[in-house]
C-alpha cells in the first residue's frame, strides 16, 4: 500500500506569520504524538536562492503510512477547532497530495 504525501502551502496575513507558524507546530507535535500513522510532520519557512526568508510563506510536509491513515488524520477531532484558528490568519493555501512507494 503506497504512502500518502502531503504538501500545503501557506500565504500568510500580513503580521500573522508567528500566531499561524506557533499554532501549526502544536499541530505538527500533536499530530506525531497521537496518530502512530503519521511517519514524518514538518513545518518548512521558504526562502529565496540566498537564502532570506520569504515573507508570509509557510509550508508543510506530511507523510502518513497509508490512505486510512491520512483519512483518520483528518478526522482528528482537533482539526475543526485548528481550522477555525488558522482561517483568519491566511490569504491563502493550497493542498498537494501524493502516493509515495
Amino acid at each position: 500500500m503506497p504512502k500518502i504525501a502531503v504538501i500545503v502551502d501557506y500565504e500568510i496575513v500580513e503580521g500573522k506569520e508567528e500566531a499561524l507558524t506557533a499554532l501549526i507546530n502544536e499541530h505538527a507535535r500533536l499530530t506525531l504524538a497521537e496518530e502512530p500513522g503519521c511517519l514524518r510532520f514538518e513545518v518548512i519557512k521558504p526562502i529565496q536562492r540566498n537564502g532570506t526568508p520569504i515573507a508570509n510563506k509557510l509550508m508543510l510536509t506530511e507523510l502518513y503510512a497509508s490512505e486510512p491513515a491520512f483519512t483518520e488524520h483528518e478526522k482528528n477531532p482537533r482539526m475543526p477547532s485548528l481550522r477555525e484558528a488558522v482561517a483568519p490568519l491566511l490569504k491563502s493555501s493550497k493542498l498537494t497530495l501524493a502516493t509515495l512507494d
